[in-house]
């Protein structure tokens, strides 16, 4: 005997001899002074845990022989001959022997062997390994569209659902063990801002949240189908998995070291970024190349440009972009404050950004403008040296690189050019041209300037900072021309709003508004050093505007889309329009008078699915004279996002009114003109503007409404009752003159019944169907059965009634 320890015979086998000194670590007795803390005892009781947390004690005072039992489990299992020579003299549970070994065990940690017990694996439930499902041609990528990305890292976009494996160190118990995930984005995630999010497990997924469902269960793995909500913040996530098992109080934190990537989600109908036209998103998001036009409106030439938005390492540069911006991480889930900081971001005046521009003609030291033809080494270049600002470029390269990083974080995005593209530098939305007394040019006014053609960028979103009707394309310039609220950046800009001359939505209307639409006026010094306006030109800006056309590499002119034709009445109305919001509102005639006024009346209850839509239109001549006009109306299809579809019906009326005569029109939009083009919430867009004649006053006028569906009808039938069958019966009436296809009424009550669709086929035209729905209750009180048409060619269908449901008999 040795230190209290007996010596061990040296004839014996090495597992035996092993077998022997373990044994004895359990049987010897504890030397005095001897320290053994918690966090060596592996992963028995005041075990650290692997986020540094220890697992807290039940009762101290049998914390030694707990320790000590755990370790006989499994010893006999590992060296069962040297425990049946011993196991006579120890008995684990000797009450005489816990109180004498009071001491600390000396010597080295025992590790705990891998062993299959029962007892051993409750105590541990924990994460062995995560697959992401990120391959490029598994299930995630391709649902998500990101299967072109280089990155074999998962990359998802808002507002849908992915799935993920877990191995698990014994199969999950869904009664008794907890898991949830963890997603933290920033450098410094906080829950309250949505940098930090925590995904709980629940029993069905619901849309607009984060949350995650186990749909697939097999021993050990489970399977989890993640939702994300619609407008989470986009960018890199650190992924970690959070168990805890109901024998421990602790918790324990699987870091997988694994990132997500989020993006915007224009297949999502929730996100802002949502466009309908599958043709359109394989060409705004998905297409890595495009042509970008130059020259002039006489003499169009056109270069391709790469793109490369899925190229090895220009996901990562673009985030690094966001990064070095000084947005926070909250701002990256709203489209227009991204596209904005982008459109700041791609240039480098003031914040150090891709690119320096230089129109010079001397490009020592870097790049000639010309000689790029793609954006991803610009961006490369970029990343790999910190963001130090790449030399050179001109309004195309912006652009193309605008259109790179856009399309890249999920936002439909396209290059555009503007020929005869005006510059307008002290806000007067006018091109203007000043001469002296001679009529020579005062060189040193002559600021503002028209460009043969300029570049720029339309980007796809909904606008809810902006009333009704202006979502859509929105432009976005990243040449660096004229600060924007302190920064070189201009846009998102609403192309309704320029087209219309409201130049007082924002962001930079009126500058964009300028190069498309203003005139140039020519403006001569008088002797008093005042200048008077001697010539205007109404037609030499904004001319041929051009993007690459859907699905070919045609050109396509979008002039329309900016402006209303040239030298019509609806064209000028817009320019001055705008203009009266310049630094220069008195350039136009201002009216006399302005005493005739315009409105349009919709009924209580609105016009009707399926039949002629009427309005009236109210025109009040408020003075003592006869006024003449001529009302321009158009009217629209409109999302209820306020992004218009397609313009249905033009029309002019024109209107003759007597002294202090007020006139009703009756305005009518025929069934077979909105019939087809008519999308979700059926809402229209009425656009009416006009010029008194003899005092040139502008009438303008825009209303939106939409067309009434009819309501699903619930009667109960009978008494409801807890754990009883009830009945409630569902009518409802097609309102069109064609027959629906494929109708499905989708019931449900919260403690009345789970979602039920009840299929019930064509319901032909003015048709009346009813259906008898059964449910059993099982909350008492006041609940609501609510009812929904689910069919293309009608939406907005729905109903709802109380059901008092009493405790059962």
């Amino acid at each position: 005997m040795k230190g209290g320890q007996e010596e061990i015979p040296t004839d014996l086998d090495p597992v035996t001899r092993v077998g022997h000194s373990l044994f004895g670590l359990l049987t010897c007795e504890r030397m005095p002074g001897s320290v053994r803390d918690g966090s060596a005892v592996g992963r028995f009781h005041s075990v650290t845990t692997s986020n540094g947390h220890a697992v807290p004690e039940k009762e101290a005072t049998s914390k030694e022989d707990r320790r000590e039992g755990a370790c006989c489990s499994w010893l006999p299992k590992v060296f069962p001959c040297c425990y049946r020579q011993q196991i006579s003299s120890y008995d684990i549970n000797s009450e005489e022997d816990s109180k004498e070994n009071d001491t600390p065990i000396t010597g080295p940690e025992v590790p705990p062997p891998h062993t299959t017990d029962k007892e051993l694996e409750e105590i541990s439930f924990t994460v062995r390994s995560l697959d992401l499902l990120s391959s490029k041609t598994g299930q995630n990528r391709k649902e998500h569209h990101t299967d072109q990305y280089y990155s074999s890292e998962l990359i998802i976009r808002r507002g849908q659902t992915f799935q993920m494996e877990l191995d698990l160190s014994r199969p999950f118990n869904v009664n008794t063990d907890k898991l949830h995930l963890e997603l933290k984005t920033g450098s410094m995630p906080l829950v309250s801002k949505g940098t930090h999010v925590i995904i709980p497990l629940v029993e069905e997924l619901q849309d607009l949240c984060w949350e995650a469902k186990i749909v697939e269960q097999n021993s050990n793995r489970i399977k989890l189908s993640v939702n994300s909500p619609p407008k989470a913040i986009i960018g890199q996530y650190k992924l970690t998995i959070v168990t805890q098992s109901p024998e421990s109080e602790s918790v324990t934190t699987y870091d997988p070291s694994k990132s997500i990537y989020m993006l915007l989600n224009p297949w999502c109908e929730e996100d802002s970024v949502y466009m309908d036209d599958e043709v359109e998103k394989k060409e705004y998001v998905l297409n890595d190349t495009g042509r970008i036009y130059y020259g002039t409106e006489r003499q169009i030439g056109a270069r391709t440009w790469n793109f490369g938005q899925f190229d090895e390492g220009i996901l990562e540069a673009c985030l690094y972009i966001l990064e070095k911006s000084d947005v926070l991480p909250t701002g990256r889930g709203d489209p227009v404050n991204v596209a904005r900081v982008i459109s700041a971001m791609i240039n480098s005046p003031d914040d150090r950004g891709v690119l320096v521009g230089n129109w010079s003609g001397n490009y020592v030291g870097g790049t000639p403008p010309t000689a790029w033809s793609g954006s991803v080494e610009i961006l490369k270049r970029y990343h790999r040296e910190g963001g130090v600002p790449v030399k050179y470029g001109q309004c195309w390269v912006f652009s193309g690189i605008t259109t790179t990083v856009l399309r890249c974080l999920g936002i439909p995005a396209r290059s555009v050019t503007n020929f005869q593209s005006a510059h307008d530098t002290d806000v007067s939305l006018m091109t203007d041209v000043y001469f002296d007394e001679n009529m020579e040019p005062i060189n040193y006014l002559n600021s503002d300037s028209v460009w043969n053609f300029h570049v720029w960028n339309d980007c796809w979103m909904v606008r809810p900072d902006l009333p009704p009707g202006m979502g859509g394309w929105q432009a976005v310039d990243s040449t660096p021309q004229e600060t924007s609220q302190g920064t070189f950046r201009c846009g998102p800009a609403s192309i309704a709003a320029i087209r219309s001359g409201q130049v007082y939505m924002r962001y930079d209307t009126p500058f964009v508004f300028a190069e498309v639409n203003s005139d140039k006026i020519y403006w001569q010094r008088n002797l008093d050093g005042t200048f008077s306006q001697i010539h205007s030109e109404k037609n030499v800006v904004g001319r041929c505007i051009s993007t690459k056309a859907v699905g070919s590499d045609q050109r396509s002119d979008i002039t329309h889309l900016y402006k209303h034709p040239e030298g019509s009445e609806e064209e000028r109305i817009a320019v001055e329009t705008a203009c009266s919001y310049g630094s220069k509102p008195d350039v136009y005639s201002s009216p006399v008078a302005e005493d005739v006024s315009v409105e349009v009346k919709v009924g209580e209850e609105g016009p009707c699915m399926g039949e002629d839509a009427v309005l009236k239109i109210v025109v009040k001549n408020k003075s003592d004279q006869a006024r003449n006009t001529t009302l321009h109306s158009q009217v629209a299809v409109m999302y209820y996002t306020g992004v218009l579809k397609e313009t249905v019906k033009t029309e002019k009326v024109p209107v003759e009114l007597m002294a202090n005569e007020e006139k009703v029109i009756d305005w009518v939009l025929p069934y077979h003109s909105y019939e087809n083009h008519l999308v979700d919430q059926a809402a229209l867009m009425l656009t009416l503007s006009g010029r008194v004649c003899e005092t040139k006053q502008v009438l303008a006028s825009q209303t939106s409404f939409r067309l009434r569906t009819p309501d699903i009808n619930i009667e109960p039938l009978g008494e409801a009752y807890v754990g009883k069958e009830a009945s409630a019966k569902l009518t409802f009436t097609n309102p069109l003159p064609c027959t629906l296809r494929n109708v499905v009424v989708r019931v449900e009550g919260l403690g009345l019944r789970n979602l039920h669709p009840i299929n019930v086929g064509d319901v032909v035209r003015h048709a009346t169907v009813t259906v008898t729905e059964h449910f059993i209750p099982s909350l008492a009180g006041t609940r609501k059965l609510v009812a929904s048409l689910d069919c293309k060619q009608l939406t907005q269908v729905h109903g709802v009634v109380d059901i008092i449901v009493h405790d059962s008999q």
